[in-house]
Formats: structure tokens, sequence, C-alpha cells
């Protein structure tokens, strides 16, 4: 006699009842089969790590369309920083081409950035990339903004901050073997 099967998990039977639906909103936002799959699997591993309840049919869709949207602006973003770098670094003929893994652990680093970035007030977070990524001087930084340079130094140090508080943490974060 064989041993019973276990139950499927909750969330079987809402991704059956929903993922088909999900699968085709990020499909026609996307235009990408492929990113609409990829999208539609990480909003159901969302929803497995942390469950959540819903109350009815339309409260499920529209907590699925909500997290949706927000996967979307982040992919859109992430390519986006990805499509800068490689134009700057298609502007500088001398820099030799990263490898594959090279190239995600900057496309990951810009990324943390860019999430620091959009945390800050924007000309902290513009008086920092002016600083950094187009080199300009603190007078020019300020003139620009309209503040002093004193607080063009105070923005960028802020900036800065944060910047060594997400490197902090990442050097204390256990890696995955």
């Amino acid at each position: 006699m064989s041993a019973p099967l276990p139950a499927p998990h909750p969330l079987y039977a809402f991704y059956q009842s929903h993922h088909g639906w999900l699968y085709g909103l990020l499909r026609r936002k996307l235009g990408s089969e492929g990113d609409a799959a990829d999208l539609a699997h990480d909003v159901f591993v969302r929803l497995l790590v942390k469950p959540r309840q819903f109350d009815g049919e339309s409260g499920a869709r529209a907590y699925l369309s909500t997290m949706a949207r927000g996967m979307c602006i982040d992919l859109w973003r992430r390519r986006d920083i990805e499509a800068a770098w490689l134009a700057a670094l298609a502007a500088k003929p001398d820099i030799t081409e990263p490898s594959p893994e090279q190239r995600a652990i900057i496309f990951e680093a810009l990324r943390q950035v860019d999430a620091v970035l959009r945390k800050l007030p924007a000309k902290t977070a513009d008086a920092f990339v002016m600083a950094m990524v187009y080199g300009m001087s603190g007078t020019d930084i300020a003139a620009r903004l309209g503040v002093s340079d004193r607080m063009v130094r105070k923005h960028t140090a802020r900036a800065m901050l944060q910047c060594l508080v997400l490197r902090m943490q990442d050097d204390v974060t256990p890696q995955a073997a």
C-alpha cells in the first residue's frame, strides 16, 4: 500500500486561477513573452515567500496587477541603467570589455546605487551624480542646483554615506554557497 499524496500547497489553486491572467497582463505591458513569463513567476515566488489573504477575486487581481506594475517598472529601470552603462563603456574604446560575470556584478552594483539614490532627496541625488558620474566641480553643481558650495558638499556627503551604508550591508550579508 502506498502512502497518500501530500495536499497541494495552498498557493497552487491560486496560481492556477490567476497565472494565465497575470501572464497575459504582463505580456501586453512588456511586449515580450519571455519577460512576461519571468515576471509572472517572480510574482508567485514572492507570494510563496510572503503569503497574503485576499478578499475575493477583485482584491487578488488588484494586488497582482499592482505587484506586476512595480516589477515592470523595476525591469525597465534596470534596463535603462544597463543601457546607460553600456553606452558609457562604448564611449571609452580603450576600456576592455568585462566578462559576463563582471557585467552582472557591475549591473547589480549600479542597480543598488540607483535604489539608494531614489530614496534620497532629488538635489542630494543630483549633486552626487553630477560629481561622481559627470565629474563636475562643486561650483558648477552649486550653480546648476541653485545652492551654495557648502550645500553641494553636504548633499554629496549624504549620498556617499548612504552608498557606504549599502556597502557595509553587502559586506556583512552572508553569501550564498
